[in-house]
């Protein structure tokens, strides 16, 4: 199973030849590989799995991702003895 995580794209630049770019996870900036979407821009949001940028979805499309993922948080707390 593929988990991606979205996130928001804050910058993009080129390093070696390879496209990447900082991408914002709700607080957490990490590099990310963007080779797979040369299409996106600064204020996309990207699905990122293992450190590549494998789709570029809108901001609808994250939040809903961003919910799931707390939902998912509070069922393994109530999981929790």
């Amino acid at each position: 199973m593929c988990l991606g995580i979205p996130g928001k794209v804050t910058e993009i630049y080129r390093e070696q030849e390879m496209l990447l770019g900082k991408v914002d996870f709700g607080g957490v900036t990490k590099r990310v590989c963007l080779e797979y979407v040369p299409e996106i821009v600064v204020g996309d949001y990207a699905l990122v799995h293992v450190g590549f940028a494998i789709s570029r979805i809108d901001e609808v499309e994250a939040q809903r991702v961003f919910a799931l993922l707390r939902e998912m948080k509070e069922l393994e707390d109530l999981a929790q003895p």
